[in-house]
């Protein structure tokens, strides 16, 4: 239900009685573009209005429904203030969808359309965005009218997705496979928190819409909370030991990504999409064009970083792919898995690590190392410190963890008088 926007001169037939009757209506402001109207007769009830604007600095009234000022509403003839605002914010949505040459109602399918084209032209999360909604978003929702969605079919949705079995690729034409559910606070952490941004995903869909003037209230899922303290995962980085014997075990063409990722901390989707030209030998910088949430950066690379790259591209035309495979075929999604599970076993990396964690790894040893999390969270691409914070915050060096190391007390190194009882014979 749309949220109720107040006035004291037009919520109650005793305030509009106090009106001084005349032709003009007595206007509020809805939402932008949408003004309800109270026309105050000289004898008799009045009436609601609704006035939509049109553009060009011209507006169009319509005529609603008797006010209750003297008669109960009844929901159609004789409406209350507040029904007549849900007819207003309805009306606007018919304008809305006539306007975009739409007849039908608005479903979460069209919602959902709408919001992946958005995502594919502005964003780089869009293959996520999509194979979320098109597994778990469509087949409950798709042919539902977004008018007619509760907070309480999102939020039983929400729990059973968080009850599924995670997904496991499978060939087109196969039966989807599943991995066995892990009932343990960690699997039950990992399914909530996958949950979480499948749910974001619906969110951000509908809230377009509704921004939009599409749909007249976001309350239905506005309401519906997600999983808390679920996004808390133990970061998982390879010390310096490890990540040496990864790059030793690794086959060759896969060891210069996964020595681009360490030295960068990018992505993998952003080294996939590196060119030879995006490494600038005089600046010892990285150029990603494109990012994740869209906006471009420079990573800057240390000395031995700079170093590496600059080898690896000599001799190389600009426009080339900077990394490819063995085959001389570029990187693509999801190509990575199996190299690295393989580079994991061969060079004895356990637990294995996936490919991101060459971003945790280098993001942990920079904070480690004292780099501010500031310059940390500039070569990653975020736009402040927050994630930086949440992930790795704890590894940095502070006042609070010196204080604690220097002033804390102290109970000694060594063993004890203590000795075990010995088990009755």
């Amino acid at each position: 239900m749309a949220k109720t926007v107040r006035d004291a001169n037009l919520e109650t037939r005793t305030a509009r009685a106090r009106l001084t009757p005349r032709g003009k209506p007595y206007y509020r402001n809805l939402e932008p573009g949408l003004h309800i109207g109270y026309r105050k007769p000289a004898k008799g009830a009045g009436k609601w209005v609704a006035r939509h604007y049109v553009g060009e600095r011209d507006y169009e009234t319509e005529t609603l429904a008797t006010a209750d000022d003297f008669s109960d509403a009844d929901g159609v003839a004789i409406l209350s203030y507040r029904q007549a605002l849900d007819l207003a914010r309805a009306r606007m949505v018919s304008r809305a969808h006539a306007a975009a040459g739409k007849t039908g109602p608005l479903t979460v399918a069209d919602a959902i359309a709408d919001y992946l084209d958005f995502v594919d032209a502005n964003r780089r999360s869009g293959v996520d965005a999509r194979a979320r909604a098109n597994a778990f978003i469509l087949p409950t929702f798709g042919a539902n009218e977004i008018e007619k969605l509760t907070d309480r079919e999102i939020t039983k949705w929400l729990r059973d997705l968080a009850l599924a079995p995670a997904r496991i690729r499978s060939k087109k034409g196969r039966d989807q496979r599943f991995k066995p559910v892990a009932d343990d606070d960690e699997g039950r952490r990992r399914r909530r928190a996958s949950a979480n941004r499948t749910l974001t995903i619906l969110k951000a869909a509908l809230n377009r819409q509704w921004r939009a003037g599409r749909v007249s209230s976001d309350t239905a899922w506005r309401r519906v909370e997600p999983f808390e303290n679920v996004d808390a995962a133990r970061v998982r980085y390879l010390s310096l030991a490890e990540a040496g014997r990864l790059l030793n075990a690794a086959e060759p063409s896969f060891r210069a990504l996964l020595r681009g990722a360490l030295e960068t901390g990018a992505r993998y989707g952003e080294l996939c999409a590196l060119e030879v030209s995006d490494f600038n030998v005089d600046s010892g910088t990285i150029a990603i064009r494109r990012s994740k949430s869209g906006s471009p950066r420079h990573i800057i690379l240390t000395v031995e970083g700079a170093a590496f790259f600059k080898r690896h591209v000599a001799g190389r035309d600009g426009r080339e792919v900077m990394f490819v495979r063995f085959d001389g075929e570029p990187w693509k999604a999801s190509r990575q898995a199996r190299p690295m599970a393989e580079a994991c076993a061969n060079g004895k990396v356990t637990p294995p690590i996936s490919f991101h964690g060459m971003r945790h790894t280098w993001a942990s040893h920079a904070v480690m190392n004292g780099v501010p999390l500031l310059v940390v969270a500039r070569n990653l691409g975020h736009a402040d410190t927050r994630m930086v914070e949440k992930h790795y915050g704890h590894l940095a060096p502070s006042f609070v963890i010196d204080a604690i190391r220097a002033g804390a007390p102290k109970f000694g190194g060594g063993g004890d008088n203590v000795e075990q009882m010995r088990a009755a014979k």
